[in-house]
């Protein structure tokens, strides 16, 4: 099959309880094939009797095939210029433009976030596609001078050779997009492994590329179970791996992965903070604190999971955060009018609420708890106020739940909010420049929002986590070359 021409299945949309499922397929050395695996099933979240995609799941074997095309294709792909790659992503950001509607709907389907959500993550998959699309205009490489008449020194860059990406289930498409589009541009193959929740986004954004005019076995797609990701690691032809999870499969993996000398990149928990002052402007915060807690029911890595309020103004803050989670709709993500939707799977609703009962049981106050449907992996969006030792202020949910502690002064806020073994986001508000200035120093983490939710990210700016939420370089804007390439320092004399 020629590069550009590949389709998985029938392209035509799926509507909610009337669509056909989508088979399932994977990716490798162009061609679209079936798996030789288990079965696997994606539902839709809000109503788990209507299954939105069905096939095989990859085995070990599909990975010695992915990964010796992949080696095969890289050698004639590093050597395409830059700007060649380049193209390829932006006509690729094209396609998923024109499709976002399309997917938009099927991501709020099968994943659970709400339409306009989903919507975005393709768009914005897209931007990221567009980013790197340009990186053929900036900075290649470095010029230096030498301390020798006659000689210059370069350093340039040069591509890993074939990553392994591992990606979660909760930004099916984002996610993908801001490690999968600088590994290609810098010039590397990718064998790639999502989470086997949410295999058809996953399937989408291979599409695009494929009809982009990617050559064949640039990217191969594996679905198939978490092991997949042990194996892949594993492989003697891995040359790096990035991945999205959870901190204990991160750090299995990044064990694997220094065992053999492979470089890593992972992005892990987080339990961010969100500090309310005294000082802060009520109704704002209130404003993004809501949707930092509950948007994509609270299945982001960034999400605000932790409120530290400042005592003489927290009953009032509660009120009003009370107060917009009354016109908070939850309900089937794919209705305009919903805010919330379920989580990705029975199980994970299951575990957040097996969660809060614990907390409850052990002296946890209810604060507010809202209203949900009957049926699907529904979860209220839920607020608590706990001890600095429950589990729910300890402990990444993954759910629509706030834990929320109280502060007498601005340095037990920042204390409060500094105690947990993350440092991946946190949101400060306030008024005072001093404060914010303050906070800077004083909250170990890799991304800090002053008078904005805890949770978003730029595809311009470096993202990523500090103490055990990251790991290696970081993910996106210029920061995706320090993983992607590797350096050359050449020493140049006529």
């Amino acid at each position: 099959m020629t590069a550009g021409t590949a389709t998985a299945h029938d392209d035509a949309p799926v509507a909610p309880g009337t669509g056909r499922p989508v088979p399932l397929r994977l990716l490798i050395g162009g061609e679209w094939v079936a798996g030789g695996g288990a079965p696997l099933t994606s539902r839709n979240a809000a109503h788990p009797e209507q299954v939105v995609a069905e096939g095989a799941q990859a085995v070990p074997a599909d990975i010695d095939r992915a990964m010796s095309t992949a080696r095969a294709a890289q050698r004639e792909w590093g050597r395409t210029p830059i700007h060649e790659r380049g193209a390829v992503l932006a006509r690729a950001a094209a396609v998923l433009e024109a499709r976002a509607d399309r997917h938009g709907l099927e991501l709020a389907r099968e994943e659970g976030k709400t339409l306009g959500e989903g919507r975005g993550e393709v768009l914005r998959a897209a931007q990221i596609l567009r980013y790197y699309g340009g990186e053929g205009d900036r900075v290649a490489g470095e010029h230096f001078t030498s301390p020798r008449r006659g000689e210059q020194i370069l350093v340039t860059r040069k591509p890993l050779g074939v990553v392994g990406i591992v990606t979660p289930f909760n930004f099916p498409i984002a996610i993908p997009a801001w490690k999968i589009a600088p590994a290609l541009v810098y010039g590397n193959a990718v064998v790639w492994k999502p989470a086997s929740t949410v295999p058809l986004l996953a399937m989408r954004f291979a599409e695009a590329l494929t009809e982009a005019g990617l050559p064949a076995g640039v990217l191969n797609l594996l679905i198939g179970p978490g092991a997949l990701g042990t194996e892949l690691v594993r492989h003697p032809d891995l040359d790096g791996l990035s991945f999205t999870g959870s901190t204990g499969v991160g750090r299995t993996l990044a064990g694997e992965a220094a065992s053999r000398g492979v470089p890593f990149q992972g992005e892990m928990g987080g339990k961010n903070a969100a500090i309310v002052l005294a000082d802060a402007d009520l109704d704002l915060a209130a404003e993004q604190v809501l949707f930092g807690a509950f948007r994509s029911t609270g299945q982001k890595c960034t999400a605000t999971s932790r409120l530290v309020v400042a005592e003489e103004v927290a009953d009032e803050f509660l009120a009003k955060l009370a107060a917009r989670l009354d016109g908070w709709r939850v309900g089937d993500p794919s209705e305009p009018e919903t805010h919330m939707g379920p989580l990705v799977t029975e199980s994970a609703a299951a575990g957040v609420r097996d969660a809060v009962a614990t907390a409850e049981n052990e002296g946890a106050r209810v604060l507010y708890r809202g209203q949900v449907p009957e049926g699907g992996a529904f979860v209220p969006a839920t607020v608590l106020e706990v001890d600095a030792e429950s589990l729910v202020w300890r402990e990444e949910l993954f759910g629509p739940v706030l834990a929320v502690h109280r502060a007498a002064s601005m340095e037990e806020a920042f204390e409060l909010a500094e105690d947990s073994e993350f440092g991946l986001s946190a949101a400060l508000f306030t008024r005072d420049i001093a404060t914010a200035l303050d906070a800077v120093d004083a909250l170990d983490v890799g991304i800090l929002h002053v008078n904005s939710e805890s949770a978003g990210a730029d595809p311009h700016v470096p993202f990523g986590g500090a103490k055990k939420s990251g790991y290696g370089p970081k993910e996106q804007g210029a920061a995706a070359k320090e993983f992607f390439t590797h350096t050359t320092t050449v020493y140049l004399r006529g």
